[in-house]
C-alpha cells in the first residue's frame, strides 16, 4: 500500500530499547523503480533527485546514468555524454537482474542515447514508462537536437505510459509554439495524444507552470477524460527539478496505485509540499541569485 505521503510510517528501531531516536521508515519489500537521467551534482534534479524521491515514496531507486553536467544551484558550466553502448549496457546488466516495475527517462542529451533506450525497454519488456521529455532548459537553450526530438517522438514516445512535457516541450514536440492559455493547453493535449500508442491507460500530463497567474494548471489526459489539477503558485524562487521531480514521484507511485490518476493525483499533491518547504533547505551560499531545488524529503523530516 502507498504510504501516507506527509505523515511517514515509522516505528522504533530494535536496538534503540524504544527510545525512537532511531527509526525505520519502511518495511518489506518496496517496489524497485528505474531513472535512466542525467546527473546534476547538487542534487537538484536528474537522477539524484530521482534517487531522493523514489525514496521518499517509498520504493527502492535504480539509476542509469545517461549524461554527465557540472552543474550547481547557478547554472550548468559543462556537459558530457557517455556512449550510447554503456547506457544500454547499464540497462542490460540491472535490468537482466532487478525485477524493475517502473522506469522514468529523463535527460537523454543525444540521438545516439534515445534510440538505445527505446532498444532496451522494448526488448526487456518494460511497459510502465513515465517519459519526461527533456528537451529545453530553463534559460530556453535546446537540450535535444532536431534528430534527437525526431527519435524522442518517433522512438520513445510510443512506448511511454505517462509522457510528462511542460509548455515549451509540447511545442516542440508539435513542431508549433507553446500553448499560452488554459484553452489551448486542452487541445495540446489532444494533439500530444496521437503520438502515443493509440490504447487504453495511455496519458498526457502538460504541465502548466510556464503561464503566469497564482494558480498552477495542469491537465491528466488519456484521450477520454481531461482532468485539472490545480495548485496556488508558491512564492519562491527555489523550483529547480520541479518537473524532475513530479515525473519521478509518478514513477514512484504507479507501482502503489490503482490507476494513473490516483498516482498523478497524489504524486502532485506531493510536489506542492516539497515547493512550499524548499526555502528550508539553504542549499547555496548566495540563495539571493541561485535556483535551489525542492525539498524532496519533506515527508522524512521526523522528529525524535
Amino acid at each position: 500500500m502507498i504510504l501516507d505521503l506527509f505523515t511517514a510510517i515509522a516505528t522504533p528501531d530494535d536496538r534503540d530499547n524504544g527510545q525512537a531516536s532511531v527509526r525505520r521508515l519502511f518495511a518489506g519489500a518496496p517496489p524497485k523503480v528505474l531513472s535512466i537521467a542525467g546527473i546534476d551534482p547538487s542534487g537538484g534534479a536528474g537522477l539524484l533527485a530521482d534517487i531522493k524521491t523514489f525514496t521518499a515514496l517509498g520504493t527502492y531507486g535504480c539509476g542509469v546514468v545517461a549524461g554527465l553536467t557540472a552543474q550547481s544551484t547557478q547554472g550548468v558550466t559543462a556537459v558530457q555524454l557517455p556512449s550510447a553502448e554503456f547506457v544500454g549496457a547499464q540497462m542490460d546488466t540491472l535490468l537482466n537482474d532487478v525485477n524493475i516495475s517502473a522506469v522514468k527517462t529523463g535527460m537523454l542529451g543525444q540521438a545516439a542515447n534515445v534510440q538505445v533506450v527505446a532498444e532496451k525497454l522494448a526488448k526487456h519488456q518494460q511497459d510502465n514508462l513515465v517519459l519526461d521529455p527533456v528537451m529545453i532548459a530553463k534559460s530556453g537553450d535546446a537540450l535535444l537536437n532536431k534528430e534527437a526530438t525526431g527519435l524522442l517522438r518517433d522512438a520513445l514516445i510510443p512506448l511511454a505510459r505517462v509522457l510528462t512535457p511542460n509548455l515549451p516541450e509540447a511545442g516542440a514536440l508539435l513542431d508549433e509554439r507553446g500553448p499560452e492559455t488554459p484553452k489551448e493547453m486542452t487541445r495540446t493535449c489532444e494533439r500530444l495524444h496521437r503520438l502515443l500508442r493509440q490504447e487504453n491507460n495511455r496519458w498526457i500530463l502538460l504541465k502548466g507552470g510556464h503561464l503566469p497567474g497564482g494558480e498552477l494548471i495542469d491537465l491528466l489526459y488519456d484521450g477520454d477524460r481531461m482532468i485539472e489539477l490545480r495548485a496556488e503558485r508558491f512564492d519562491t524562487r527555489h523550483t529547480h527539478g520541479t518537473g524532475c521531480a513530479l515525473s519521478a514521484a509518478i514513477t514512484a507511485l504507479l507501482p502503489q496505485c490503482s490507476d494513473i490518476p490516483t498516482a498523478a493525483a497524489h504524486a502532485h499533491a506531493w510536489l506542492q509540499e516539497a515547493i512550499r518547504k524548499a526555502d528550508t533547505l539553504e542549499i547555496s551560499r548566495t540563495p539571493q541569485t541561485g535556483h535551489g531545488p525542492v525539498h524532496h524529503t519533506h515527508a522524512l523530516c521526523i522528529a525524535s
